[in-house]
């Protein structure tokens, strides 16, 4: 403990003596860049000590004080926070390909199979093709009208539960968000892979096991990890986050693995094949010659995750 306690007195009195140094030349060489307006850093934290367990909350009382574009410092990394529609439009439409990456933080790496799907790719050739595959082969509205009739399957299987449960307590947002993660399922693997209380069905994992494994997906893609933001801390893991990561991430894959050997068996199986399912379209582009970055099996599997894993966002 001594030891520790030794090198972190040591570090952050170099922390304090670098800034010094970094001030004071500064001064000397004068910055010609004109930099949005914000507080001032701390040694090696920078900012952090300003943004409270509420960020946008947080980030929402430092804009009143120094405008609709400020100036923070994450750790080591400056960040640039915009707080009106106009100054957003700058970034999301007018710049928006300077700004399309976002951090290669460790929940892209860890739980999106190294920045393999669009939220976590940087701006590529790769990010490029697999935004003209969502369009066209998950969200157009040829394939959303495809999958009506799951749509109104679905439905009906949601309100026959409830039917069922008439006269006792229910907790509607559970059985909408079962309905929603039924229906999402459906139209990227087919069929089922999970089971429920109310029916009588063979899968491989229970729905609100599956159900739990991506409210946690969702909840790190927007966590505050300290090793993101001061890097000489990410091997520690402070806050646990890392190993859980990793423990979801193999729970995950275990379950991807299952469902996309299913379907590959299913494929090599039939002389004439024809994709029933978002998973079917990408295998089948796997295939494309002509396609600029060649699918691996792990991109197929972050493509098809991105559907699945939001599932909860109007929850």
């Amino acid at each position: 403990m001594e030891i520790i306690s030794s090198a972190l007195l040591a570090l952050l009195c170099l922390a304090v003596v670098g800034a010094s140094l970094s001030k004071i030349l500064r001064r000397q060489q004068p910055n010609k860049r004109k930099l949005p307006p914000g507080p001032k850093p701390w040694p090696i934290i920078g900012n952090l000590n300003l943004v409270g367990p509420i960020p946008h909350q947080s980030l929402h009382f430092l804009s009143q004080k120094y405008g609709d574009i400020m100036q923070l410092k994450f750790g080591k990394f400056p960040v640039v926070v915009a707080s009106s529609p106009e100054m957003a439009k700058q970034f999301l439409r007018v710049h928006d390909t300077v700004f399309a990456s976002r951090p290669a933080l460790a929940a892209g790496k860890y739980i999106s199979y190294n920045y393999s799907d669009m939220s976590w790719s940087p701006y590529s050739p790769y990010w490029r093709q697999t935004r003209k595959i969502y369009l066209t082969e998950v969200f157009s509205a040829k394939k959303m009208d495809s999958s009506e009739h799951i749509r109104i399957e679905e439905r009906r299987r949601f309100l026959s539960r409830l039917r069922s449960l008439s006269g006792k307590p229910v907790v509607l947002r559970d059985h909408l968000s079962r309905f929603s993660l039924s229906t999402i399922c459906r139209i990227v693997f087919s069929n089922k892979y999970f089971t429920t209380e109310f029916e009588d069905e063979k899968g491989i994992i229970k729905v609100d096991e599956l159900r739990g494994l991506l409210d946690e997906w969702f909840f790190f893609g927007g966590v505050f990890h300290i090793g993101d933001w001061i890097p000489w801390l990410s091997s520690v893991d402070l806050q646990g986050y890392v190993k859980r990561m990793k423990a979801l991430s193999k729970k995950l894959d275990k379950f991807y693995d299952y469902v996309l050997d299913d379907h590959l068996a299913r494929k090599a199986a039939q002389e004439d094949f024809i994709p029933e399912d978002v998973l079917d379209a990408l295998l089948q582009l796997g295939e494309d010659p002509n396609l600029e970055v060649k699918l691996t099996r792990n991109h197929v599997k972050a493509l098809a995750q991105v559907p699945i894993s939001h599932f909860n966002l109007n929850f």
